[in-house]
């Protein structure tokens, strides 16, 4: 991870963090705003063929807007050992620092000009960056591609 961001003149700060129990106490324990904790999905447009979509800790993927955004009518959440696959990381590290495949990367526009923590490639840490940083560093998209977070059906 650290190399591949050292190629592309991007600076990162792994910090060293305990395991959460939900997204608020993670963003705590980095000392940030959940919307600054930066979700990275890994996001399967076809047989062997994906993408890295970034969105805010505090919303979802909005999938009408990013299926727009990438101009196809199909996109799918891999299971975990294709996401490892595809990556190389597992899923709660995936970050596109350092990943496999070279695979294109969107961001929602709400992180944009904010500093933000995202995976570290392994558990226990997070790789905090600027955002804007790290759009340059590999080409990103930006877009709306995030809703509001609905919240959690209970039982």
């Amino acid at each position: 991870m650290r190399a591949d961001a050292a190629s592309r003149g991007l600076t990162v700060t792994v910090r060293e963090r305990r395991a959460a129990r939900s997204l608020e106490e993670a963003a705590a324990l980095m000392d940030l705003p959940p919307a600054q904790m930066v979700k990275s999905l890994v996001v399967r447009r076809g047989d062997g063929d994906y993408l890295f979509a970034l969105v805010p800790g505090d919303r979802s993927i909005a999938w009408p807007k990013l299926r727009a955004l990438v101009g196809v009518n199909r996109l799918a959440m891999p299971p975990a050992d294709e996401a490892l696959e595809a990556t190389g990381y597992e899923r709660g590290t995936i970050t596109p620092i350092g990943a496999r495949g070279g695979w294109p990367v969107y961001v929602d526009e709400r992180i944009v000009g904010a500093t933000v923590a995202l995976g570290a490639g392994e558990h226990g840490y997070g790789a905090v960056v600027d955002a804007d940083a790290l759009i340059a560093a590999y080409g990103a998209t930006v877009g709306d591609i995030a809703d509001e977070a609905q919240p959690a059906r209970t039982k």
